[in-house]
């Protein structure tokens, strides 16, 4: 056997930024910053959107901005509409992946940063500094020309394989550039995977709650019926060597993260598929119906960490019941490092979207057999169990 000194992980689908970064190269950087600026402008209400540049004031004599020149190493100001950090240390990878965890759409000057995709301007004047990129040119996705500039300069068509498929536009020409990356953004949206919570211990209910047949079946197979009619694959989560236990036919995805209980098993289920959004699902919920989660995915926008129904009964975030986007994995691990593993926590202190249920009764869980019974009494159509 090949040993492996690591475990093998699902790695996210990240660049060096973050998820969805675009390089615009060719043109001086005024010309990037205000391309930048009118697709952040048109999609920001959407999308999380979010830029790198590089500032080059006094690069010969650089001058570190206020406390950093007395030697602290990190300055934060609370500019009251925004906030400003200052960093005095070499930032790599996988800091920069943090910083630009909550964006949907990076756009990059690519004439100081390389990243996963290319945008190129067609610039007379920059024909030489271009020409001396090509390195860089590893997914060019769009060519835009500049109003003097009639074709592409040949030497990209020697150097770009799929040279003929990259779509051409003119640089002012706004609509067709935003119809580009709106196309992209709908395509960079994540799929969705179902998760039913079943692994839970069911102490005060006496019984495994998952297993409870409200509708002629157990719920955790009731549940996973209903979403795999609205999700790419569906999981049966339970707890590290519960498989047998449940006796299903159902794909199951054990804890990996162990003892975290809910935490854990939608911890678990972005380590199997980190770039899937996850629409997760307790087990006690025994009125919930497919118009409620119809409700749910139709209301779901991705640009927010999750998108969560507001609990009727305390008027807090419900997080179990709830979509989970791949960019909560990193905050989540990021609440787990400093201790915290309420799920309900996360959604309180990130950018979730929190919606009311249409039929707030469609959200009554089950703990105790007094509420099994409290159930049966309101809906006849229940067996008593």
């Amino acid at each position: 056997m090949l040993h492996t000194k690591h475990t093998r992980l699902s790695r996210p689908a990240l660049g060096r930024f973050g998820r969805n970064e675009w390089a615009i190269l060719g043109t001086n950087c005024g010309a990037i910053r205000l391309l930048a600026q009118h697709l952040v402008d048109a999609l920001s209400d959407r999308y999380h959107c979010g830029y790198v540049d590089a500032d080059h004031t006094d690069a010969d004599h650089p001058v570190l901005p206020g406390m950093l020149a007395a030697g602290a190493r990190v300055e934060y100001t609370d500019a009251i509409g925004s906030h400003r950090l200052n960093v005095h240390a070499d930032w790599n990878t996988h800091q920069f992946r943090q910083v630009f965890n909550d964006t949907d759409l990076l756009l990059v000057n690519g004439n100081h940063h390389e990243v996963a995709r290319q945008i190129i301007v067609i610039d007379p004047a920059k024909e030489h500094s271009l020409h001396k990129r090509l390195d860089q040119l590893t997914d060019v996705r769009l060519i835009l020309l500049l109003d003097n500039a009639n074709q592409a300069f040949d030497f990209l068509q020697d150097a770009l394989p799929e040279f003929d498929e990259i779509p051409q536009l003119h640089l002012s020409d706004h609509a067709g550039i935003l119809q580009f990356f709106e196309r992209e953004m709908q395509q960079s949206i994540p799929l969705v995977n179902g998760l039913v919570l079943a692994g839970g211990k069911s102490l005060r209910m006496g019984r495994d709650k998952s297993a409870m047949e409200w509708h002629g079946k157990p719920q955790r197979e009731y549940l996973a019926d209903l979403l795999s009619e609205r999700c790419a694959e569906v999981f049966i989560s339970c707890r590290a060597g519960q498989e047998a236990e449940l006796q299903t036919n159902y794909a199951t995805l054990p804890d990996t993260f162990t003892d975290l209980g809910p935490f854990g098993a939608i911890l678990s289920a972005f380590r199997h598929a980190p770039d899937r959004a996850w629409l997760v699902v307790a087990s006690d919920l025994p009125l919930l119906d497919a118009n409620t989660l119809d409700f749910l995915i139709k209301n779901r926008q991705p640009k927010h960490a999750a998108t969560a129904f507001e609990s009727p009964f305390d008027q807090m975030p419900e997080p179990l019941i709830t979509i989970w986007e791949p960019k909560s994995y990193n905050t989540m691990l990021s609440f787990l490092a400093q201790g915290y593993s309420c799920p309900r926590k996360v959604l309180m202190n990130s950018d979730a979207r929190i919606v009311s249920a249409p039929e707030p009764d469609k959200l009554t869980n089950v703990n105790t057999p007094e509420d099994a019974t409290r159930i049966t009494q309101m809906d006849s159509g229940f067996p008593r169990i």
